[in-house]
């Protein structure tokens, strides 16, 4: 599970030629990081690495469905001005001659942004989001576009322009969403990056499903513009986006390039991150959150929890499964489900929106289940959401107490590895959690812990279930802790191993 030494790569010690035009071989699953160093080095040129993975593209996503929108001439012009470039002594950045992928949700100039809406099929974006022009900055370019869920608001990646994204460890199954097509990339060795959003797990429900890495960023250190809805500007609450890649480097390194004030605050602020918490697992203060009464959870999720608790203990950290924040978990989740609830209304076309409206006025005023809670909450007055706001904020408190006792907190993303595909309608459809079958809206509590709260939070692998299937965890942290959080993830890997790639593709 380790990641491979860039000696065992096709062509580090000479000429990377012939190996490279197989689509296959474990150059497809290194980092970003070692992509980059590789390209520095010039033991590979940015060109043969765009070429292979252009290859590998062609031969292996006609199963995954995962990279929907290519745009290959153009990412091979970038590689070999990036060559070119190198040739000369001159170094774009960071991710110098990477080839990446993206999220279709990300305006890239002259490809489409459709948000899977299939009356924007046509609409090609004029200009670069923020983090595309800061990550080309950096010297990176762009492949092509991976898929999503209509309006990005699904935990499957389906719609009707693109189809149906398929798990890389099973196409029976559903990668996650709304980043499924990110993941799905990831994890099969058809990109060397990707970028993504989170607003309800979006960058860690993927993650989990698929085995990689992935970091939702504390709100709002992250530009989000060029990330949106066609016609809307503002970034809605909750949302951000953030880096997704086959190590806990290449999260570091992506942030590192992103992270800083949208174009409204860089005339007068400065972001300075402050450096992680610690360099070593010994000492290291960690409370493990293995289970909730009131939340659905596989037992086997649960156990995990509790086993990466166990190493940490045995590596020399501080390991407590008692230990939370002073917080109604059930009153989060509530504030959660409400500020998400409002926040989606920006993707919604009136006549959704009418339809939930009149939802709302038939719901009994004591159902505080959380479909109930989503809908009421699409029709949130000014003053109600307010009310919200004030509750998220002194929790925001109290998760900043509890921060100055404990480093990180680590606990479960989702409640099942991946789920068979299921396009019934979302209120139709049952997940089963060991033997309790369940809905669709009963699975946000532990993405919303730290979205609620605004806080970092970096999805991670821990290895299969029983059934072969990955099983990802979160480690969330304090305010601006991005670094702690994903330092902590590096050094996880060195005790577990870090990403493993799924069988039948060229590993």
């Amino acid at each position: 599970m380790n990641p491979i030494s860039r000696r065992e790569l096709p062509g580090a010690s000479g000429g990377p030629a012939a190996s490279l035009r197989a689509p296959s071989g474990e150059l497809a699953f290194s980092s970003a990081t070692d992509l980059a160093q590789l390209i520095q080095r010039k033991q590979i040129s940015s060109l043969e690495l765009t070429q292979y993975y252009i290859q590998r593209i062609e031969h292996f996503d006609k199963t995954l469905n995962a990279v929907v929108v290519r745009d290959f001439e153009r990412a091979l012009e970038a590689a070999k001005s990036a060559d070119e470039s190198l040739a000369r002594g001159h170094r774009l950045g960071s991710l110098h001659g990477v080839p990446m992928t993206i999220k279709e949700a990300f305006d890239v100039s002259g490809l489409p942004t459709t948000w899977g809406v299939p009356e924007q099929r046509d609409h090609l974006a004029v200009n670069d989001a923020t983090v595309v022009e800061q990550l080309k900055a950096a010297g990176a370019h762009f492949m092509g576009k991976t898929n999503v869920p209509l309006r990005l608001a699904d935990w499957q990646s389906y719609n009707d322009i693109y189809g149906t994204t398929n798990s890389p460890w099973d196409t029976q199954r559903s990668p996650g969403g709304s980043s499924g097509g990110s993941a799905a990339a990831l994890a099969a060795g058809l990109t060397g990056l990707e970028f993504a959003s989170d607003i309800g797990g979006s960058i860690r429900n993927p993650s989990h499903l698929c085995g990689v890495y992935g970091h939702k960023p504390t709100y709002g250190i992250v530009p989000t513009l060029g990330h949106n809805p066609l016609g809307v500007v503002s970034a809605p609450d909750l949302n951000v986006v953030g880096p997704m890649g086959r190590s806990a480097e290449d999260l570091q390194l992506a942030l590192d390039v992103v992270a800083g004030p949208d174009r409204f605050r860089s005339p007068a602020w400065k972001l300075v991150l402050p450096p992680p918490k610690t360099r070593t697992l010994r000492g290291l203060r960690v409370a493990i959150w293995p289970r909730e009464d009131f939340v659905p959870l596989s037992v086997e999720i649960s156990d995990r929890v509790q086993e990466v608790g166990d190493v940490l203990a045995w590596a020399g950290a501080v390991v407590c499964d008692q230990a939370r924040p002073e917080i109604s978990p059930r009153q989060s989740h509530s504030t959660y489900l409400s500020l998400l609830g409002s926040a989606g209304l920006v993707n919604l076309p009136d006549d959704y929106y009418r339809a939930i409206q009149a939802e709302a006025a038939k719901l009994d005023a004591n159902d505080e289940s959380p479909l109930a809670v989503v809908t009421r909450a699409r029709v949130l007055d000014h003053r109600s959401w307010c009310d919200y706001d004030e509750a998220r904020t002194a929790n925001r408190l109290r998760w900043r107490a509890f921060f100055d006792d404990w480093d990180v907190v680590i606990c479960p993303i989702s409640a099942t590895t991946a789920c068979q595909h299921d396009h019934r309608p979302r209120l139709e459809r049952v997940l089963a959690v060991d033997t309790a079958r369940t809905s669709h809206y009963e699975h946000y509590f532990w993405v919303g812990l730290a979205t609620v709260a605004y806080l970092p939070s970096t999805a991670f692998p821990t290895g299969l279930s029983r059934d072969g299937l990955p099983i990802g965890l979160q480690i969330i942290g304090p305010e601006y802790g991005d670094r702690t959080t994903i330092e902590v993830a590096r050094l996880i890997a060195l005790k577990l191993g870090g990403f493993q790639a799924p069988p039948g593709f060229g590993a």
